[in-house]
This record gives structure tokens, C-alpha cells and sequence, in this order.
């Protein structure tokens, strides 16, 4: 009488299956990943730029800092960059024509990120 189960023909076939599936599932995983914190960073950075025009319109200059768009109300937070996981590390554009006579610079024009490499799109994550 013959046992119940299976052969090892039949593991090795569907164990080859299975690992086909997730070589498949895995590029594609990782990708998405890529592309959400992408996503993320193109919607962060037209927020910010929106508040610096909207801080600009209203006072008449530009923000001395980032920071003063979170205490003048005109974000709730500064976000994170989402490629390098931290607030600090965005590149700040100063507006060229607000000098003071010390040559001290005033006035963030806008901001990039200041991550390192290149998007799936093969554009450098400083010229966002």
C-alpha cells in the first residue's frame, strides 16, 4: 500500500515555481518603493516652493530661512526629504538680487533636494 504525500519530483517543481515568482515580484517591489519615495519628493517640493511664493506675495520677500515658512504659518512642518531621510539635508537656492551691503544672503529663492544620485528617470535628485 502505497503512503500518502508527496515526491520530491513534485517539490522540486513547485519549490521552482515559487522561486520564479519572486524573482519576478521582487525587481518589481523594489521599484515601486523607488518611485513612492519619488513620488513623495516631487510633492514636497512643490509644497515648499508653493509656500515660498505664497510667503513672498504676502510680505513682499523672500524667507530668510525655511524654517520661518513652519513659524509663519505657511507649513505645518518642515518635511523630511524622503531619499535621505532627513530635514537638514535640502539644498537651499538664494535669491541672487537680496544682498545686503555685508554680502550676508537673504532670502530662499527655492530648494532641491540634496540627496545624492539619480531618479528612475535618470535625472540627478539635485535638479528637482
Amino acid at each position: 500500500m502505497r503512503e500518502r504525500g508527496f515526491s520530491l519530483l513534485e517539490l522540486i517543481v513547485v519549490m521552482t515555481i515559487i522561486g520564479l515568482l519572486v524573482g519576478i515580484a521582487l525587481p518589481a517591489y523594489r521599484d515601486a518603493t523607488q518611485r513612492a519615495r519619488e513620488a513623495t519628493l516631487k510633492e514636497d517640493l512643490t509644497r515648499m516652493r508653493t509656500a515660498i511664493d505664497e510667503y513672498h506675495t504676502d510680505k513682499g520677500e523672500y524667507p530668510p530661512t525655511l524654517e520661518d515658512l513652519v513659524m509663519s504659518g505657511y507649513l505645518r512642518g518642515l518635511p523630511k526629504d524622503p531619499i535621505t531621510n532627513s530635514d537638514a539635508s535640502w539644498f537651499i537656492e538664494y535669491a541672487p538680487w537680496e544682498m545686503v551691503d555685508e554680502g550676508e544672503i537673504v532670502g530662499v529663492f527655492d530648494v532641491h533636494s540634496g540627496a545624492e544620485g539619480s531618479g528612475l528617470d535618470g535625472t540627478p535628485y539635485s535638479e528637482w
